[in-house]
């Protein structure tokens, strides 16, 4: 019996294997959740992770504000925006992509006379 000379890789089990987990990651993450609010965020060309001891505000597609998940008026929101330290607290910004604009320009207006630094705004790619 003669030896084959091994000068080529066969990718096939490979390339199973890569569509098997695949499969299986997009099973499983179509049941993870974003948001308690629901709502359907913009499109953009470039992500990352939400921190998790940032500081949640939600405007939902009806324009209401959301505190995490209790649902707030603008002055409770200047309130609490108060209580927070500008320099070192992360504001994490969810608008619902049919939310009126001016709702998402006015919460960035108090952040920026309040003078928070750290301001995230959460899409989807």
């Amino acid at each position: 019996m003669r030896r084959r000379r091994f000068d080529q890789i066969n990718v096939v089990p490979f390339i199973d294997i890569v569509l098997v987990l695949l499969v299986i990651v997009l099973a499983t993450a179509t049941f993870i959740t974003k948001n308690e609010v629901p709502i359907d965020l913009p499109k953009s060309g470039s992500s990352s992770k939400i921190p998790p001891k940032s500081i949640q505000i939600t405007i939902d597609k009806k324009g209401e504000y959301f505190w995490k998940k209790d649902k707030i008026s603008i002055e409770e929101i200047k309130k609490r925006l108060a209580n927070l330290d500008p320099k070192k607290d992360l504001i994490t910004l969810n608008a619902d992509q049919k939310s009126q604009f001016q709702k998402f320009v006015t919460i960035i207006d108090i952040l920026k006379r309040k003078g928070f630094e750290k301001i995230s705004i959460v899409t989807v790619e």
